[in-house]
């Protein structure tokens, strides 16, 4: 009646599916995660609003793409969330951006390219094949800006 059915066999390892069937196949694919962070900052030689401090809350997605492993897994999730939160996170999460980033305007086209280095630099230690694709930092929910893998490394 409602389309679904209780499982009253769990599948056990080795003995309902063999190890060598936990990878299914040998292409690179791409994860997300998303993060959210709330900041002040404020815009130099600016002439509108943003010239004054303010704040948002932000929201910053990753892509990360590389080949799975033997269970068939690119990058577990929660180790994408341990680089933010150890060595992203840190820099941005209720802080005044001016004081805590590089010497840079902290516009949202600055700050994408400096939390895609710092992913990319976390993900240099990881299994090789692992690199960010794309990172979007939404400064509002209508409002991004992106860096791309093939933006960073060509030009």
């Amino acid at each position: 009646m409602y389309g679904f059915t209780i499982v009253e066999n769990l599948q056990k390892i080795d003995q309902d599916i063999k190890r060598h069937e936990l990878k299914y196949h040998k292409k690179r694919v791409m994860v997300s995660k998303e993060f959210t962070f709330d900041a002040a900052h404020h815009l130099h030689c600016y002439e509108g609003k943003c010239k004054n401090l303010h704040g948002h809350t932000y929201r910053v997605v990753f892509g990360i793409s590389g080949y799975v492993d033997d269970i068939g897994i690119v990058i577990d999730f929660g180790d994408i969330k341990d680089i933010w939160k150890e060595q992203i996170e840190i820099h941005l999460d209720h802080r005044y951006l001016n004081d805590t980033l590089p010497n840079m305007n902290t516009t949202a086209e600055n700050m994408v390219v400096w939390i895609y280095e710092k992913m990319a630099a976390a993900l240099a230690g990881q299994p090789e094949g692992h690199r960010v694709e794309f990172v979007k930092l939404y400064e509002t929910p209508t409002s991004f800006a992106e860096a791309r893998r093939e933006w960073m490394e060509n030009e």
